[in-house]
């Protein structure tokens, strides 16, 4: 089912005026754009720039775009501004709309690269949903950016990082709940009142080390919804209705960062430092339950530190930790295909999105590249260099509308890369 949708979406002849890409990953949280009829080749230093504004603050978090307005998270808007904000923008010219501030920003001491807000927000119906570094999880309204709730992974949840590192999840808002991973063991997971915070369940597991990095993805298992998600200690499968965990498989890394990837019953969970990929399939078992069985465990050769993977038809595409290679790997054998795993011309890790029958790749040396998402081997069509690129460039990129969108700290850019 999803290859044809997926063989479809590509020999349709139109871009997706829509422009809704309402949260990480987008409407699907796969990273795979539903535009059609976008440039094959971009012009000599890169495709039309349509318009640039400031004010995103610092950080590497990513653009949630709908209803004509953009949204993100950042922090110290000037030098002197020790705070994180949230910012809205207008989708056609850039123009502020409205900020609020969070929180106080987010400084890691010694590496001024890894500090910054770094959560993608959700956007559902008249609110938008945020999770600043420190966890607080805050519900906004979408018109003026007024606050209507909050709550804290640490204080309301006992929850905490698996890691030395901040929050980075993107809230997930399924139905009535919002559904975040505060980690460790009490409350690892929380199912929330989208409109007012209050708990709707809570999912304890024994021994969590703590949250990782990956934002929930949603499944159906002979017709029982399913939360999954990777803390730093497993990949789980947490029954939507109730919060009752279905089954857990270790992971295990120094940071867990990658988003699950969904087909169907299969779950391919990803991480880097050396662990690899694994693909497993979740089963009916017993009375409504659920287990999960390994079609094959961690492969290192699949490791992908924080760039994340995308999936188009059956085969995995993903930057190697975070070097300048590129894997494409069958997914049900996870071996990789001869003509990838090559040296690109870009450097760092590697954030991809997909749309067209393309990959759009950016290095984390503030190269953007457009790639065939050919099997047989690599093939890079076009690049150029990200303005305004200072230091890491880690945010994840959007194809949306016929546009690609760029965060590049304090700047986001609007590209036009619709076909003529």
């Amino acid at each position: 089912m999803y290859g044809c949708a997926l063989l479809l979406a590509f020999t349709m002849a139109h871009v997706d005026s829509t422009g809704n890409w309402p949260q990480w990953r987008g409407p699907k949280r796969d990273d795979v754009s539903t535009d059609t009829g976008l440039l094959t080749e971009w012009p000599k230093g890169g495709p039309k720039l349509l318009w640039e504004t400031k004010g995103a603050g610092r950080g590497y978090a990513s653009v949630a775009i709908i209803g004509g307005r953009i949204y993100t998270l950042g922090d110290k808007l000037t030098e002197e501004d020790e705070s994180t904000y949230a910012t809205c923008f207008e989708e056609n010219g850039g123009k502020l709309v409205w900020k609020t501030k969070l929180s106080a920003d987010y400084e890691y001491k010694g590496q001024p690269n890894w500090s910054g807000s770094r959560s993608t927000p959700t956007v559902e119906g008249s609110h938008v949903y945020y999770m600043t570094p420190q966890g607080d999880l805050v519900c906004l309204t979408t018109s003026d950016g007024k606050e209507v709730w909050r709550k804290n992974m640490q204080q309301d949840f006992a929850g905490g990082k698996g890691d030395g590192w901040a929050y980075s999840e993107s809230p997930l808002v399924d139905g009535d709940k919002v559904v975040v991973t505060p980690g460790k063991s009490k409350n690892t997971m929380v199912a929330l009142n989208k409109n007012n915070g209050e708990t709707i369940w809570s999912a304890p597991v024994e021994g969590d080390k703590g949250a990782g990095h990956a934002s929930i993805v949603t499944s159906e298992i002979n017709g029982t919804r399913v939360y999954v998600q990777t803390t730093a200690s497993n990949v789980l499968g947490v029954r939507a209705s109730d919060g009752k965990v279905m089954w857990k498989y270790a992971i295990g890394a120094t940071a867990v960062i990658p988003t699950p990837i969904i087909k169907g019953d299969l779950v391919f969970a990803v991480a880097g430092y050396g662990k690899g990929g694994a693909l497993l399939r979740q089963v009916a078992s017993g009375d409504n339950g659920i287990r999960v069985e390994e079609v094959y465990g961690y492969k290192k050769a699949l490791a992908n530190k924080h760039g994340g993977v995308v999936l188009l038809g059956d085969k995995l595409y993903g930057g190697k930790e975070d070097s300048p290679f590129i894997w494409c790997a069958d997914l049900m054998t996870g071996e990789i295909q001869p003509g990838w795993g090559i040296r690109t011309s870009g450097d760092g890790s590697a954030a991809i999105t997909a749309a067209d029958g393309h990959l759009y790749v950016r290095f984390a040396n503030g190269k953007m590249a457009l790639v065939k998402a050919d099997v047989k081997d690599y093939k890079e069509i076009s690049t150029f260099k990200i303005p305004h690129y200072e230091t890491k460039s880690w945010s994840h990129p959007v194809v949306t509308g016929g546009k690609l969108y760029l965060r590049e700290g304090d700047w986001i850019m609007c590209y036009d890369v619709k076909g003529k």
